[in-house]
């Protein structure tokens, strides 16, 4: 039987450079000789509930903060169940997975939207969602790159035309910077409770964000100190 895979879930708020490393990423793992697969989430164009995720990122059923937490994370868990058989099928046969967002991506936007009383229920809640009811693969390790929000915003308009957006440089959570601030703390705090979580700070000690080459050699330095690569 082949040596189960490994998943790598990419992390962080938006514009935080996450396609950017994994492409590095697969490019370098190919060029080693390891088996690669790729996953991208939300999936607009190609799931009934990553359409579904797209209107409401496009502000269809309303304000971000006028969505409930609850009801919100649905859509996107919805959509990754309909990426369950494919992944844990990949990581059946060996392959490293490496994925464009994930559960993380819920645990950070969804739960910084409530208040901290609140917080650790809808997170338990959440995991149970995700990993329990919807059996969704749980991942071997969260890279989360770590960019201001300020700074994130600013990348996001650099981005090219997104269907989901209708042509807008901004979906409803990237225009929210105070939204993005609180996620990236929400993120922070993840990466701080949970050990299979790394995080990635992409700015150097000047404040100026760090080349991608600089951050892919600390993204590989990680992978080679929790052995996965």
């Amino acid at each position: 039987m082949a040596k189960k895979g490994k998943f790598i879930v990419f992390a962080g708020i938006d514009g935080s450079g996450k396609a950017t490393q994994l492409k590095l990423l697969k490019n370098w793992a190919k060029e080693k000789g390891y088996r690669v697969k790729t996953a991208d989430f939300p999936q607009y164009y190609t799931t009934f509930f990553g359409r579904l995720v797209g209107r409401y990122l496009a502000g269809e059923f309303g304000q971000l903060n006028g969505i409930d937490p609850y009801f919100a994370s649905l859509t996107f868990a919805s959509d990754r169940w309909q990426a369950k058989k494919r992944i844990k099928n990949w990581l059946k046969k060996g392959f490293l997975v490496f994925s464009n967002r994930y559960t993380p991506a819920n645990m950070a936007h969804q739960t910084a939207k409530l208040p901290k009383r609140k917080q650790k229920e809808f997170l338990d809640w959440l995991e149970k969602l995700e990993y329990k009811v919807y059996g969704i693969p749980r991942e071997d390790l969260v890279l989360f790159f770590y960019v201001p929000a300020q700074i994130a915003q600013k990348l996001v308009d650099k981005k090219g035309k997104r269907g989901y957006v209708s042509g807008n440089k901004r979906d409803i959570a990237e225009a929210d910077l105070n939204h993005l601030e609180e996620a990236s703390k929400m993120y922070q705090q993840l990466a701080r409770s949970y050990k299979h979580w790394v995080q990635i700070d992409c700015l150097d000690k000047k404040g100026q964000l760090k080349s991608r080459e600089e951050i892919h050699k600390i993204v590989i330095q990680v992978l080679r100190r929790r052995k996965v690569i």
